[in-house]
Formats: C-alpha cells, sequence, structure tokens
C-alpha cells in the first residue's frame, strides 16, 4: 500500500508541473548576485528551446518567464525554437531544424546560439549529430538536461498501469490538449529513460565544431519548490542531489559544466515555477502578463545574462 501510495504521490507531482510549468571536469559554482553590463552583444542570434509539457505559445504560462524580454532589452536577437511538448528527440529535432533554417534566412546569421532547457537538451544535440548543422550551429547550452537520463521516468515507466491501451490513449490526449504537430507523449516516457539515454549518448556524440556547454541547478530542501518536493525527495534518497526532476549525475555532461547555487528546482531555473497565469492577448495569442510571484529572492535572469557575457566574450 504505502508503495502505491508513493508511485501515485512521485506521479501527481510530475503531473503538477505538466500543468503549472511544464564525467568532466570539476563543476564552475554561478552565483545569482545582481549583474548590470552596460552592453551585451552576441555574434549570433539566440533560439531558446523548452523541455516537456511546455508550449511557447498559447498556453497556460509563458515557456521562459522574464527571460526573452529582459534578453532583448539589451538589443540581442532571441527566437523559440518551436518545439512540440510531448514531441518525440527525433521529431523537435526536426523542428529545430526548420526554426534554425527559418531564423539563419530572416537575420543572414552564418550561426545561431541554441539554450535548451531539459529535455530540449536532447532534442538539440539530436538535431545537430542527425542534420550535420555543426557548421551552423556556435554554442548549445544544456540547462537541467538529463543527459544520462531520469529516475523518475524510470520509475514512471515500471508502472504497469502506464502500458495499458486506456494509458496510451490518455497520453495522446496531452498532445491534444497541448496542440502539438507530431506528439507521442508515450514515446517520450520512455526516451528520458536512463537504460534509452545510455544507448544515446553512445550514438548521438558531440560536434567538434560547436561549443557544449552544461548549466544546471539543484534544490537544498523539499520546500524550495512544492511542485517538485515529491520528485526531489525521491531522487535525494535513490541518486542524491537534483532539482526535482533531473539529478545533478545525469544533468553534468561534457567538459564545460558549471553549478548555479541557491536551491532552484527543474521550473524556477526557466523563470516558470510560480508565475501566475495570464490573460491571452486576442490579437495576437501572446501573453500580456508575466508578473513574477515566485522566488523573489532569486535572480533568474542572471543565470543567463552571465553565462550569455561568456558566449559574448568567446566571440559567439
Amino acid at each position: 500500500m504505502k508503495t502505491k501510495i508513493f508511485y501515485k504521490t512521485i506521479i501527481i507531482g510530475f503531473l503538477l508541473y505538466c500543468l503549472f510549468c511544464g564525467s568532466a571536469s570539476a563543476a564552475e559554482m554561478l552565483n545569482l548576485e545582481p549583474v548590470q553590463f552596460d552592453s551585451l552583444s552576441l555574434r549570433y542570434p539566440i533560439i531558446l528551446v523548452h523541455g516537456i509539457a511546455i508550449r511557447d505559445h498559447g498556453f497556460v504560462v509563458a515557456s521562459w518567464g522574464r527571460i526573452p524580454a529582459i534578453l532583448r532589452d539589451y538589443g540581442l536577437k532571441v527566437y523559440l525554437g518551436n518545439t512540440d511538448a510531448w514531441g518525440s528527440i527525433e521529431s523537435n529535432a526536426e523542428i529545430i531544424k526548420n526554426t534554425v533554417d527559418k531564423v539563419l534566412e530572416e537575420t543572414k546569421a552564418d550561426k545561431v546560439n541554441i539554450i535548451a532547457h531539459s529535455k530540449g537538451g536532447l532534442d538539440s544535440r539530436c538535431f545537430i549529430w542527425k542534420y550535420n548543422y555543426g557548421d551552423k550551429v556556435a554554442s548549445l547550452t544544456t540547462l537541467s538536461t538529463p543527459h544520462h537520463g531520469s529516475f523518475v521516468a524510470d520509475l514512471i515507466q515500471s508502472a504497469k498501469p502506464l502500458h495499458t491501451l486506456a494509458a496510451k490513449k490518455s497520453l495522446e490526449a496531452l498532445g491534444k490538449i497541448y496542440n502539438d504537430t507530431y506528439p507521442n507523449a508515450y514515446a517520450v516516457s520512455y526516451e528520458l529513460t536512463t537504460g534509452h539515454l545510455k544507448e544515446f549518448n553512445e550514438i548521438v556524440t558531440m560536434d567538434e565544431r560547436v561549443y557544449y556547454q552544461s548549466i544546471y541547478s539543484t534544490m537544498n530542501y523539499a520546500t524550495d519548490d512544492p511542485i517538485f518536493a515529491s520528485g526531489f525527495l525521491y531522487l535525494k534518497r535513490v541518486i542524491g542531489d537534483n532539482d526535482g526532476l533531473v539529478s545533478e549525475y545525469s544533468a553534468r555532461w561534457g567538459k564545460n559544466i558549471t553549478k548555479v547555487q541557491g536551491g532552484i528546482s527543474h521550473g524556477q531555473i526557466i523563470d516558470v515555477t510560480g508565475k501566475t497565469l495570464f490573460d491571452i492577448d486576442i490579437t495576437n495569442g501572446q501573453p500580456v502578463d508575466t508578473t513574477w510571484r515566485g522566488r523573489t529572492d532569486v535572480g533568474i535572469p542572471n543565470i543567463y545574462l552571465k553565462f550569455i557575457k561568456d558566449l559574448s566574450d568567446r566571440g559567439f
């Protein structure tokens, strides 16, 4: 009985995220002290690629909170990846390719900088590898990406009810709710497992023409983010430090690794968790209210400003 309750708690916590969000060198520590640059410029435009349970347009929350507006205030060219919330890694890789092609055509730039959260990092890695786009991508920054798989996904996959016909139909409905182009939530639940990502990493390797970096955070306490509390406690027990959905072990990938201080959850790092629901401007379908009501003590935009400044210094 206790086991069933625990399974349900983990899955309910994950569904709440869906509704309200959405070995290498030693890690550098990135703090959240306020930063202010007189200017900030990049040679290439930015494309933001979200993870699962998130849409770039027309859903409950803005996929990146205040981030796009703040970056644009600095004069940076920022675009959204427009990937599916429940698309497979390969189908989203194709969407990213189409987005990159459009951005390059519009901006007349030679390359793009991709910033990708969670599964979006896997989608982006697959895109670069599958389409051999290393000559068109200057950098890929992954944020809290489960490069080595998610133990939460393993737990969900091990639940027999997930594989019933009724469950599969329910997962299909998720794609319709999110208005996905190529929804496949059942495949996504498998693609995020540790077993599948082990195989993925053996095949989808780095492109030497691209600068890769992995940035991640961990929660300090379950109270850091109630939506991710159950996931945090479970992962803390089975694998160690985590952000409520992705473990520190899984997020550490490549040679350039940075850990963000401050007890930040998987949703908070993209400025989403804790946001109010917003109204939709019926003229263009865009959010008109992005009031922040969550971790006001945490300067989430500082994370982006600091690593983008580093990308700028590197000539990207």
